[in-house]
């Protein structure tokens, strides 16, 4: 499979361009847990980010991996065209790291709705896969 740098310029594009994607984290049985989410990348620090609600399944499937966190991929599709990120996954609860993925997710997507259950998945990327234009 094709890796792409962690800052190549079309990955920079593609994961700017408003495309849903897949958070892929592994349930205690070792079996995928598939969801749609949003996703953003800062390809400085190789860090992705998604909000969610504190007690969902993603946030519990990592959280269940222990400190060491888990490892996840994050995976866009545009027709012929995607980008697997992929990399070990941890939940913050800080409000400072909240407030920081909910206005990249508001510069990439819209602003999302207030929610005060609201927490962040960062996921530390260390390999990326795609096919890009």
């Amino acid at each position: 499979m094709p890796r792409l740098a962690y800052d190549d310029p079309a990955l920079v594009t593609f994961m700017g361009d408003r495309h849903l994607a897949t958070l892929t984290t592994p349930r205690r049985d070792g079996t995928p847990h598939v969801v749609p989410v949003g996703v953003t990348y800062d390809p400085a620090t190789r860090t992705a980010r998604v909000i969610t609600r504190d007690g969902s399944t993603k946030v519990r499937n990592i959280e269940a991996a222990g400190e060491g966190g888990a490892r996840v991929a994050l995976c866009h599709i545009d027709r012929g065209y995607w980008v697997t990120l992929e990399g070990v996954a941890r939940v913050s609860r800080d409000p400072d790291e909240i407030a920081e993925s909910v206005r990249r997710y508001a510069e990439r997507y819209q602003q999302p709705r207030e929610n005060p259950d609201r927490v962040t998945i960062l996921v530390d990327v260390d390999r990326i896969l795609g096919r890009l234009p």
